[in-house]
């Protein structure tokens, strides 16, 4: 299948389980490129694409040569280094991995405006995966609050590896669970409307369980 027809496709995934959910919001899709050319970033932007996501500096400011700042939504995904933030945080419009009290303070300094950031949540507890255990996210959303310069309008989770259902479902939920005590504080600084998860191989399930923004690569650009 070519890109445009992945992202039909997609979309219609999407919208199938979007159905069974009753949320209002919109699911935002971002095609992750990190791992393609500049190219097929634009095949996907020809596509219908609106918002791609990148995860290493070197990326994003390639593919902004290449297509321009104006060309999308710009998301940077993956774990950002704090002595890179310089190099990212203007040209972004969204970051997802806020895992470090120091990565908020760096923002704080480098950033001209406000970045919209996801808060990472290690919900799994696996070692292998960044983020802030889920029982430490109220502590830090009160410490993020000195930071002018961030403001968290979600919480981001990456799901276990596995094809069992009940597990994904059970982090997905909790994630949203977590969200959802947060935004009941109405923290100004820490709206948290949002839900970061779901990614190629379970970005159904993630929409059915309350997911606003979903990450897909491999799908949208396999052939």
């Amino acid at each position: 299948m070519s890109i445009s027809e992945n992202v039909q496709q997609v979309r219609q995934n999407m919208k199938q389980a979007y159905e069974k959910t009753d949320q209002k919001k919109q699911v935002q899709l971002i095609g992750v490129t990190k791992s393609v050319s500049s190219e097929v970033a634009a095949e996907l932007l020809a596509a219908g694409i609106t918002a791609l996501g990148e995860n290493r500096p070197e990326g994003l400011t390639d593919k902004q040569t290449v297509l321009g700042r104006e060309a999308c939504e710009w998301h940077f995904i993956g774990t950002l280094q704090t002595r890179k933030v310089r190099q990212v945080i203007d040209r972004i419009d969204v970051l997802h991995s806020l895992d470090r009290l120091h990565l908020a303070e760096e923002i704080n300094k480098r950033a001209k405006q406000p970045v919209d950031c996801f808060v990472q949540v290690n919900v799994s507890g696996e070692e292998s995966k960044q983020g802030i255990d889920p029982e430490d996210v109220h502590s830090f959303l009160h410490e993020v609050g000195q930071y002018p310069m961030v403001r968290v309008i979600g919480l981001m989770t990456m799901a276990p590896l596995t094809e069992d259902e009940q597990v994904l479902r059970s982090v997905f939920r909790s994630l949203r669970v977590l969200r959802d005590e947060v935004a009941t504080r109405q923290l100004p600084h820490a709206p948290c409307t949002e839900l970061s998860m779901g990614m190629s191989s379970d970005y159904q399930i993630a929409i059915e369980e309350g997911a606003t923004y979903v990450r897909i690569g491999t799908t949208l650009v396999q052939s």
